[in-house]
């Protein structure tokens, strides 16, 4: 049992572009969803078939100062970390553009299915300003390499290279895409939901650790994992399986 949650940014005349409005509101559902024991997975998309996130909002960063500049980014970085402090994974649904603000949205999720029309860059650097915030995630990744093409020279790639390069990890055609998430979630439902959690938290410790430490820290979750009856009964269903 459980639930999957379905989140869907519609700023459709913009492109799904990110106004500050519009992160706050991001933020604060995806907190409560935190809070849901019951709570597997989440799927972001976004509406209208054109974009997935374009960017964050033009004019509202056109209006930025050297003292509101920090609260605006801060906000950015707060809508992307909440996504990554939400205990279960998050699916970014991505169908057309993924730029700026958009792609570090969906390089804070765990996973990332693409159609075949979607875009991915971050342009920053053609306005004047730098990628910054989770954009730190893109060159683990993709290597450092890819990810200076990106973020230096401002120019978008299609699918097929995002694939290619890891920015991504499945494109399918426009019309699979519902279905290539259902995919997904069906494998995570049968999944331990306990484990699932437990992975997602010690992934993001990896992020911080080094190699060893990194090792250590899976002792510490795998004994976790036995504080529950989780683990026991999906491995005696198991071995009855094998038996049968």
């Amino acid at each position: 049992g459980g639930t999957v949650a379905f989140l869907t940014i519609d700023n459709r005349v913009k492109l799904n572009t990110l106004d500050g409005a519009l992160m706050a509101a991001l933020i604060g559902e995806v907190e409560k969803l935190a809070a849901r024991d019951d709570l597997r997975a989440l799927v972001l998309a976004g509406a209208g078939g054109k974009a997935f996130i374009g960017g964050a909002s033009i004019p509202e960063m056109a209006a930025l100062t050297p003292d509101t500049a920090r609260g605006f980014i801060t906000m950015v970085h707060r809508t992307c970390n909440a996504l990554r402090k939400l205990p279960v994974p998050v699916i970014a649904a991505i169908d057309g553009y993924a730029l700026g603000a958009g792609l570090e949205v969906a390089v804070s999720c765990d996973l990332r299915v693409a159609t075949t029309r979607a875009k991915f860059g971050m342009p920053e650097v053609k306005v004047g300003i730098p990628s910054v915030v989770e954009a730190a995630l893109i060159p683990r990744l993709i290597g450092y390499g890819h990810a200076r093409e990106l973020l230096m020279l401002g120019e978008s790639i299609d699918a097929e290279t995002a694939l290619r390069w890891g920015l991504v990890e499945r494109v399918v055609a426009p019309e699979a895409l519902d279905a290539e998430v259902e995919t997904i979630i069906a494998a995570l439902f049968a999944a331990g939901p306990r484990a699932v959690r437990l992975q997602k938290a010690l992934m993001q410790q990896w992020e911080n650790l080094p190699a060893e430490q990194a090792i250590e820290a899976g002792i510490d979750t795998f004994a976790k994992a036995f504080e529950s009856d989780e683990p026991t009964q999906m491995l005696s269903a198991f071995s009855k399986r094998k038996r049968g």
